[in-house]
């Protein structure tokens, strides 16, 4: 199934994001990966999944 991470890129742009296992609940936001894992650990999240936020979103056609 996929993930709506619009409110999240639109929210977040161009900063790093701590998410909780169900990929969609933000615990912490920052500069830096070191700042976010600060963040998050303090409020007892001790290995976020880390996502940097593009500055922009383009789309992509082709191939890989």
């Amino acid at each position: 199934m996929a993930i709506d991470w619009s409110t999240i890129i639109r929210k977040y742009r161009g900063l790093w994001v701590g998410l909780k296992d169900d990929e969609r609940t933000v615990v912490a936001s920052g500069q830096t990966v070191q700042e976010v894992l600060k963040k998050a650990k303090a409020k007892g999240f001790n290995q976020p999944i880390l996502f940097r936020v593009p500055s922009e979103v383009l789309p992509y056609v082709g191939s890989a």
